[in-house]
């Protein structure tokens, strides 16, 4: 089974050992089925309209299963539109800034985003050391707790996970119908006010509000507001983008250079992008061209004091972080919003933080089409989800809110796929004998 970000460039390539988190599930007693579809490169090779959610090389275009021809959100894409209609019981996203969150509200799943460190990052093809991590995308939050208990714990070859608390939680015994009973919540309005979303999306807010309403009958003590004043620099993430260019070239050099093999020849990131330009009717076709970032991140000259100046404000960012901040200040448990939210999606990243989302409902069926060049940003049916974020390492209350949410509401069985992207292929169909089991 390959490991290749999508790319042609490294189709054929043999890795040194399994994924740390994929050697824990085997470990559990997992069946690795397959490697899903996603944003080439973890959705860290170009900017749109010259790339999109959810296409790669290899696997071309991932579509919602929901909408046709629908954006399937990214990076982790087609993770999401497997777990959403079945052809796993569940799935692994990473996530450096949205990579878990997007591709599961879209698919209508649950995602866990963990704290940078609670799940081991050997093994997965990096892009910034300090915010990318491996998470779960499934159907329900009982099944995300049952796959993130498997692949916790602690792995020497990846340093960040030996802050962890070990043993780690039960995860599964966070599965309570009241577990949002006496808990403080706060609402971070200014955090999503003016963003785009909240017109193309028009009917995420006043499901959002009634789901405050739900959230206050479960017994919690919803605070909205909060204070929570998102700065220009997180919205437009200056430092925190040469932070990750640096930390992208570092990582893909070193986790290429100890690659069993390569019949490319592809050992460096410069590699890749002339792999890419000699090979543009697989890597650069219309509308799939842009390789930019992965050029900028080429571009930077290693850790030098213009990364060392960005991480240093990327820290203060995270240790005076608004999520920790707002929790603080009004004595809070967790914070809540619609899972579209990016400021709070970015603010998670700087701070390292968890969060998860929970399917919240679906645009009206008389939602406009949005044009777009690639898959259609929205349109009927498209789901859409509600996030909770705490503190690092506070997956267990996460868990136990989202529940809670989950099982009052049920919001994913509202509505299916549709017919065509459903699986028709039972284990009958595919046993030698052809005889189902019984």
């Amino acid at each position: 089974m390959q490991t290749t970000a999508g790319s042609h460039a490294l189709v054929g390539s043999v890795v040194p050992r399994d994924a740390h988190v994929v050697a824990r599930l085997r470990k559990a007693g997992a069946i690795i089925l397959a490697k899903a579809n996603l944003a080439e490169w973890s959705n860290y090779r170009g900017h749109k309209p010259g790339m999109a959610n959810g296409w790669s090389g290899r696997g071309g275009q991932c579509t919602n299963a929901y909408l046709q021809n629908g954006d399937p959100g990214g990076s982790s894409s087609g993770s999401g539109v497997c777990a959403s209609i079945g052809l796993a019981a569940g799935a692994l996203g990473t996530e450096t800034n949205g990579s878990i969150v997007s591709p599961s509200q879209r698919s209508n799943i649950v995602g866990i985003k963990p704290t940078v460190g609670l799940t081991s990052r050997n093994g997965v093809i990096p892009i910034s050391e300090h915010e990318d991590t491996v998470g779960p995308m499934c159907r329900c939050v009982a099944d995300a707790a049952i796959l993130l208990q498997a692949i916790v714990g602690p792995d020497d070859r990846d340093p960040y996970t030996a802050d962890q608390p070990v043993p780690p939680p039960v995860y599964t015994t966070a599965l309570r119908p009241e577990g949002l009973r006496g808990v403080r919540i706060g609402v971070p309005r200014k955090a999503f006010a003016g963003e785009s979303w909240l017109k193309e999306w028009p009917d995420i807010l006043p499901a959002f509000e009634q789901a405050l309403d739900v959230l206050r009958a479960l017994g919690a003590e919803v605070v909205d507001p909060v204070d929570y004043e998102i700065t220009a620099d997180v919205r437009k993430r200056t430092h925190e983008q040469v932070v990750m260019a640096v930390e992208m070239k570092d990582g893909v050099n070193r986790y290429l250079s100890e690659m069993v093999e390569v019949p490319t020849g592809v050992r460096t990131l410069a590699d890749v992008l002339a792999f890419n330009d000699a090979h543009p009717e697989l890597e650069k076709p219309p509308g799939y061209h842009d390789q930019s970032r992965m050029q900028e991140a080429e571009d930077t000259e290693g850790f030098d004091e213009k990364y060392l100046e960005a991480l240093q404000h990327c820290k203060e960012l995270s240790t005076h972080s608004l999520i920790l901040k707002s929790l603080k200040t009004d004595n809070l448990r967790a914070l809540v919003y619609p899972s579209n939210s990016s400021a709070i999606i970015y603010s998670a990243a700087l701070a390292g933080f968890p969060h998860i989302t929970v399917p919240l409902g679906f645009m009206s069926d008389d939602t406009p089409d949005l044009p777009s060049q690639h898959p259609k940003l929205t349109g009927p049916g498209l789901p859409f989800g509600i996030g909770f974020t705490g503190k690092a390492y506070s997956e267990y209350e996460l868990i136990s809110y989202a529940y809670a949410f989950e099982q009052a509401t049920n919001h994913r069985s509202r509505r299916k796929p549709y017919a065509a992207a459903t699986p028709q292929t039972q284990l009958n169909h595919v046993r030698k004998d052809g005889n189902a089991l019984h």
